[in-house]
């Protein structure tokens, strides 16, 4: 019953609060088809399953007719140019990785979100060198919650499915862990935890209500 020594994190509602700039860019997208904006909170419920999925049920909540590759650059190209306007790591996540990295326990990240977006945010807030591999959803693995991604973390770190615990906040990050045969531990605080369904949770989740829980949550045995 080995303790946990692989951590995968999703990013996105689990260590960074980007829904505004998510937000604004999606409504700048759809300003340019002259539809009114959709509010934040709408959008957020949205996210998850990667950039062309949100696009498209942004412009399905919208009633917008567009093609989808056309809707999906606008988005792009906006949010390029606001990825950190508003952006922020939730309170306590630098000191919680900090405490995980000095128990040595391996960590990765594992999100939807394009790769080349994804490290400029972890650069930015100088949160890079806490992950030993990164998987964004540009990569060559289906997205969560396919466990392709998932699967080769846990190979390159040589970790057994009993140590490995994949910290997300949403139904997609349940279903990513579930898949691969993991423990999974919910961000309550994450705003993806809104759509987890009652009924999908088992009862053996870790369900962290802050940052700063995620460090002695982990610190459990696991079984094999």
């Amino acid at each position: 019953m080995p303790r946990t020594t692989f951590a995968v994190f999703d990013l996105d509602g689990t260590l960074i609060d980007s829904r505004r700039d998510l937000a604004d860019s999606a409504n700048i997208m759809l300003a340019g088809y002259g539809a009114p904006p959709r509010d934040e909170h709408d959008i957020a419920r949205m996210v998850g399953c990667g950039a062309a999925t949100l696009v498209k049920r942004v412009l399905a909540a919208a009633g917008v007719d567009a093609p989808i590759d056309e809707a999906l650059a606008r988005f792009l190209a906006a949010y390029d140019g606001r990825l950190t306007h508003h952006t922020r790591p939730y309170a306590g996540v630098p000191d919680m990785l900090e405490q995980l990295h000095r128990r040595e326990i391996t960590m990765a990240l594992l999100t939807n979100k394009p790769l080349e977006q994804t490290t400029a945010i972890l650069q930015r807030f100088e949160l890079s060198k806490y992950f030993r591999w990164t998987v964004g959803g540009d990569g060559p693995f289906p997205r969560k919650p396919a466990p392709d991604g998932l699967q080769h973390l846990m190979t390159q770190s040589s970790a057994g499915s009993g140590e490995t615990v994949l910290i997300g906040d949403s139904s997609v990050d349940l279903q990513t862990a579930r898949s691969a045969g993991v423990r999974i531990c919910l961000a309550r605080y994450g705003f993806g935890f809104a759509e987890v369904a009652a009924g999908t949770l088992a009862g053996d989740e870790l369900i962290a209500d802050s940052p700063g829980q995620i460090a002695s949550l982990l610190d459990v045995r696991i079984e094999v």
